[in-house]
């Protein structure tokens, strides 16, 4: 019979003692829930995978036609009356699919539309061309001639556009007069975005639904920036837009807050002494404004050139006014 082994004993030092050991380090906020709506927006599947999606969807549609064919044709062969009935009202959904995908195909019209408007006051700002700068004014015109919120502003472009014959002055003229009322609608949109998305952060613990609500925001901001733009997006033209959103931002490498950026917002070291929930509630607000002033570039008929491109720090500031300690609005 075998002997139980003695017990180990290790005198310990006084200097190991865990107590007194330093504590852990939170992480730094890094915008996780950001983070995560940028790669949902990216994330795109293998081809297989969409020729799987697409084979499938288009088995379903087939079958769904035969089923419906056979239903209506069953039905009238055994009462002309109910048989007429199934075949009104597959007709109006048929209408209302088609009506559906013409609102969307009118969406995506009408974002290009913005996207040629932008290039060509591009081209005719670096080519000095006057006559083109003057048909960029036209289209502008047109775009907005149904708003009232900026009947003032074309009003003056048609008053003072004769007297200039310099391209730059032109697009200058039409950027002030214009956008300039449509730039602080935008803004006003946005900072509502990054508050929401800051607050839920740092109030809801739930673990998915920071995420549910940044992608739920930074969507609704984004169509509604589109609409103020003249760009009224549909479903489909609203998570393209994302998409280039999002893809502008990693190509360029600006999903992501500095230092200084986090100081400026937080108000110096005060975000050190708050929580991290909350830190990551005003990184995640910081993230959704530069989504937006993004989505602003996008949408713009025109490149920012006469008035100031947003700050995404000032644009935080006024948003978080009231969340975070010791801040208080900038004016406007």
């Amino acid at each position: 019979m075998s002997r139980p082994p003695k017990p180990f004993l290790q005198e310990l030092d006084e200097a190991a003692d865990p107590s007194s050991a330093p504590p852990v380090p939170d992480a730094a906020p890094g915008g996780q829930a950001m983070q995560a709506v940028a790669r949902l927006s990216q994330g795109r599947g293998s081809p297989a995978l969409r020729f799987a999606l697409w084979a499938f969807g288009a088995l379903f549609s087939f079958a769904l036609s035969i089923a419906a064919w056979d239903f209506v044709t069953g039905l009238l062969a055994r009462n002309l009356i109910l048989g007429w009935t199934a075949l009104v009202l597959t007709a109006l959904a048929v209408a209302a699919a088609l009506i559906l995908a013409a609102k969307e195909w009118a969406a995506f019209l009408r974002l290009k539309r913005l996207d040629g408007l932008r290039t060509q006051a591009e081209a005719a700002g670096a080519a000095a061309d006057v006559k083109a700068a003057r048909r960029v004014l036209s289209a502008l015109g047109a775009l907005y001639a149904t708003r009232p919120d900026t009947a003032w502003g074309r009003a003056r472009l048609a008053e003072r556009a004769p007297d200039l014959m310099d391209a730059d002055a032109l697009l200058a003229l039409a950027e002030r007069e214009l956008l300039a009322t449509l730039d602080a609608e935008a803004r006003l949109v946005i900072e509502a975005a990054a508050r929401q998305v800051a607050t839920v952060t740092a109030l809801v613990p739930l673990a998915l639904a920071d995420v549910a609500m940044a992608l739920f925001a930074n969507l609704r901001m984004i169509r509604r920036i589109a609409e103020i733009y003249g760009g009224r997006s549909g479903s489909l033209g609203s998570l393209r837009l994302l998409r280039r959103v999002f893809a502008s931002l990693l190509a360029a490498g600006a999903l992501a807050l500095t230092d200084d950026m986090i100081g400026s917002v937080a108000g110096g070291g005060a975000l050190s002494k708050l929580s991290r929930r909350f830190g990551e509630g005003v990184v995640n607000g910081a993230l959704t404004a530069r989504v937006g002033l993004a989505a602003m570039e996008l949408c713009r008929p025109l490149p920012f050139a006469a008035l100031d491109r947003p700050a995404v720090s000032s644009l935080v500031r006024r948003a978080l006014t009231g969340l975070v300690p010791g801040r208080e609005a900038a004016p406007r």
